[in-house]
């Protein structure tokens, strides 16, 4: 397949200039041949067997119509070059930013992105869209250059690249075979398996919690500058973290049955901003939730904020209030694993039987 040059007309538009490449093919800047102000940018596959990739991300962006997505403009698999014509975003990708800030993003900013990105899934997943492949590379920030880090906002956040995003079920042995890992596509796909979740790994079913998995990570490498590494918490890695941010983290970065049922979940976790204060034991807050059942789901009621949670959490998701007197945890590596596990969700070490 001839790669694309300068000056090169594709559909109504020219191309300018290369603005990325990656293991599938080049997205290229263009402007409309006529309207010049008009800018859009092009993914080109660069190898044939790419093509059934664009084919697949342009049917599936086509209907999602997010300000928080990347829009689809248009697409021919079938040209003499093949072309997906999208939105064009004047602005760093999460990743540049994150590899700028080892030491992590302000935290209203993350607080920002992360519901940025949680809209833009709660869209695609209201359209049975997952998008299985959320990752700081496929985040971008507009016009992030062009002011200060603390006023980014959620309407600067734009998810792009559903190459992976199926109506459907897809693999991890179906992405290996795109690539050995000791090539440039096997780099690239490496770095994808690492915001896997366990079960897309594993070539199981996945759904919208499987996204969420890799919204956990995100939210932790914005913090903290670094990808989760055991049972450490964010709030472990840095100081003066809000309390919303340890409990939602919890329930992205986990086993899937424990994970946020739905972006909206989630969402409504972290925008609720007026709540109490963490409270520590002692502080006058009973701390037995015993006889507070919740519905037929079998939740139970916090005593500080009265927000629904699972009756085995040590801690609640709203307002961080220790809610069990005695958090059980696991000797080896210090997570907090639920009240029936026998082994360690963190580590995998035993765990004695709970007590109390």
């Amino acid at each position: 397949m001839t790669g694309p040059q300068v000056g090169d007309r594709i559909s109504e538009y020219v191309l300018d200039e290369q603005v990325g490449s990656g293991s599938f093919g080049q997205v290229w800047r263009a402007h409309h041949h006529i309207w010049k102000d008009d800018v859009v940018a092009i993914k080109i596959p660069t190898d044939s067997q790419f093509v059934r990739n664009l084919q697949q991300e342009g049917s599936v962006i086509h209907g999602l119509k997010h300000p928080n997505i990347v829009r689809a403009i248009g697409l021919d698999p079938y040209a003499d070059i093949p072309y997906l014509i999208m939105e064009y975003v004047d602005g760093p990708t999460l990743r540049q930013l994150v590899d700028e800030h080892p030491s992590g993003l302000p935290i209203r900013t993350v607080q920002r992105i992360v519901c940025g990105i949680l809209r833009a899934l709660d869209h695609a997943h209201q359209n049975n869209v997952i998008h299985r492949d959320i990752k700081p590379a496929n985040i971008l920030i507009t016009d992030a250059r062009s002011k200060a880090l603390e006023d980014i906002e959620e309407a600067d956040v734009k998810v792009t690249d559903f190459g992976l995003g199926r109506v459907g079920q897809v693999t991890t042995a179906s992405i290996l075979q795109s690539g050995s890992l000791l090539s440039e596509e096997g780099r690239s796909i490496s770095g994808t398996l690492a915001y896997m979740s366990p079960e897309q790994r594993d070539g199981g079913e996945t759904d919208a919690r499987s996204d969420l998995y890799a919204v956990g990570i995100v939210l932790f490498e914005l913090l903290c500058g670094e990808r989760p590494s055991g049972s450490d918490m964010p709030s472990q890695m840095r100081e003066g973290l809000p309390a919303w941010v340890d409990p939602v983290y919890s329930r992205l970065y986990t086993r899937r049955e424990r994970r946020f049922p739905s972006a909206t979940e989630a969402l409504r976790t972290i925008e609720s901003t007026s709540v109490p204060p963490v409270v520590a034991p002692g502080d006058g807050v009973p701390l037995s939730m015993a006889g507070q059942p919740r519905g037929s789901e079998g939740l139970v009621t916090c005593p500080s904020c009265s927000t629904a949670i699972e009756p085995d959490d040590n801690f609640c998701i709203m307002c961080g209030a220790q809610v069990v007197a005695n958090p059980r945890r696991c000797a080896k590596c210090s997570g907090y694993p639920a009240a029936e596990d026998k082994y360690c969700l963190f580590c995998g070490a035993a765990l004695p039987a709970k007590v109390g």
